[in-house]
Order: C-alpha cells, then structure tokens, then sequence
C-alpha cells in the first residue's frame, strides 16, 4: 500500500487560493455588512442572533451572484455558472460568514460596524477558509475563479 502526503507548499496554490478566498470575501462581505448597516442606522429592533443569521444567508447571497457573474465573464453558461457558484464554495462561504459574526459579537457586543471592527472581521474571514480552499485547489484543482 502506497502512502501519499499532501504538500502544503505550493507557493502558486497559495496564491491562486488567496485570490478565490478574495473573491469570496468581497462576494460575502456585501451582503453580510450591507445587512448588518441597514439595521445600525435603520435601529429597527431586532434581535442581534437574528440580525447575523439574517446577514450570513445575505452574504451567502452576494457571493453566489458575484462569482456567478465572474463564472459568466468566464465565458460559462448561466446554468452552469450559477451551479458552479452554489457547488463549489458554500463550506468555505459558510466559515467566512460565521467567523466574521463571531468576530464582530465578541468584539463589539453585538451586530455592529466600527472603523475597527471590519478589517479585524475582513481579516479573520479570509484567513478562515483559506487553507480549505488551498487544500480544494491542490487536491481537486477545484476553483470558484
């Protein structure tokens, strides 16, 4: 039986899977900010656990469209684009999502935008799935982009 070890030090993976947990990111960032801002500044009484569920599946959202879009600029049909979309990174949108609403919880107490709190949010939910989207993209030469 053939042992075979996974390599974690492709530099050029590292590189091609920054650049798809960006696109995720941003895709993710979107909906998941724009929903927790509506409530900030609407001060629509809502409970915070239901603000960031609220903002996770919107930021599931953003991020469909967004690498559906950039699969289509890719020259793929709708269909497969879309299906692409939903198939190849809910795990990695999943963690992004609900990292960045702890981080932004524990931090600030509650569904709240600060100067300080979103590139601390930015930051963990880019390192989060990461190395996922690494190991995906070196085992499966699996993309979103």
């Amino acid at each position: 039986m053939e042992s075979t070890t996974f390599d974690w030090s492709c530099s050029h993976t590292w590189k091609q899977s920054a650049k798809n947990t960006a696109w995720c990111l941003l895709g993710c960032s979107i909906g998941d900010f724009g929903t927790i801002l509506f409530f900030q500044l609407t001060k629509i009484p809502f409970p915070v656990l239901a603000i960031m569920i609220l903002a996770i599946i919107n930021g599931l959202i953003t991020s469909i469209i967004l690498e559906t879009i950039i699969l289509i600029r890719q020259n793929l049909e709708f269909n497969k684009a879309l299906k692409t979309a939903l198939g190849m990174s809910f795990i990695s949108m999943i963690s992004m999502e609900t990292t960045m609403n702890l981080t932004d919880y524990f931090l600030t107490g509650g569904a709240i935008l600060t100067w300080w709190v979103v590139p601390l949010m930015l930051i963990v939910g880019f390192l989060t799935p990461w190395p996922y989207n690494y190991w995906r993209l070196k085992k499966y030469g699996i993309s979103c982009h």
